[in-house]
């Protein structure tokens, strides 16, 4: 996902300092002008963006806590987070960062690397107006659309976690209906083909049930591509209403279907 975005933000014109644990991986951006750092802290410089695209809270954190990255971004830097991250998290780091002076906007983005690569993500932003003003143009070169949430941090990325506790749903809903239909002699494959062109329009109806109606009698959560994905964004929305107390039966049950079924 990250590669793909800086790759769009070069061909809009900006120059970017690039870091990434497996150093390899940010090759094809050195080709294209972009220069590798070996550190966190190295793709910062005082009063100016840096974006942050990782896997976790703890892979946030560990950036944002690294030697030297708060200092080198500094008074006026902004630090545009686009990671799926416990809203909690959001809400410390963007704490931490008052402590330097400098600004913190969410903007998690809905859409997997091909959209990424076609700049078609939609992003969700939080922060503060000044700030959030100031990301747009990086947001516009990476997305086809942004929707803001307000300058509450945490409030966009409820909205992602949300959206992915409805996506995992319906990925669930349809592994269990093309098990059904394939057991009672219909292709799966057609009948997702009528339902995703019909009643069900979404990318996640069109493109995942693709996939399932394939895999109809071997695949479960557990078993998709970066299953890891659902384990923890399931546990966030888990999280979080846990904290709103409200019922999440589903929730829960998505929960136990993942940590009980086993991989294909």
């Amino acid at each position: 996902m990250g590669q793909a975005m800086a790759l769009n933000l070069i061909k809009a014109g900006y120059t970017l300092r690039v870091y990434n644990r497996t150093a390899g991986r940010a090759e094809p951006l050195v080709a294209l002008g972009a220069e590798s750092v070996s550190r966190p802290s190295e793709a910062a410089t005082k009063g100016n963006i840096v974006i942050t695209m990782v896997t976790d809270d703890s892979a946030l954190e560990d950036i944002v806590r690294s030697e030297g990255f708060m200092e080198r971004l500094g008074r006026g830097g902004l630090h545009l987070s686009m990671s799926t991250v416990s809203p909690a998290t959001s809400r410390q780091l963007a704490d931490f960062h008052d402590e330097y002076g400098s600004h913190y906007v969410e903007a998690p983005v809905f859409g997997p690397p091909e959209a990424a690569t076609a700049r078609k993500l939609w992003i969700c932003i939080a922060g503060s107006k000044e700030a959030k003003k100031r990301a747009l143009p990086l947001l516009d070169a990476m997305g086809q659309g942004i929707f803001d949430f307000g300058e509450r941090i945490g409030s966009a990325l409820i909205v992602k976690i949300c959206g992915n506790f409805i996506s995992f749903t319906a990925m669930e809903a349809m592994m269990e209906a093309c098990r059904m239909a394939q057991k009672n002699g219909i292709n799966p494959s057609e009948m997702m083909e009528m339902l995703s062109r019909t009643m069900f329009t979404a990318p996640v109806y069109q493109n995942f049930g693709k996939l399932i109606a394939i895999n109809a009698e071997q695949i479960t959560l557990q078993g998709l591509p970066n299953s890891w994905i659902v384990v923890k964004d399931i546990g966030l929305f888990k999280e979080r209403a846990v904290m709103a107390e409200t019922e999440a039966p589903l929730a829960n049950l998505l929960n136990d279907l993942i940590s009980e079924s086993p991989s294909p």
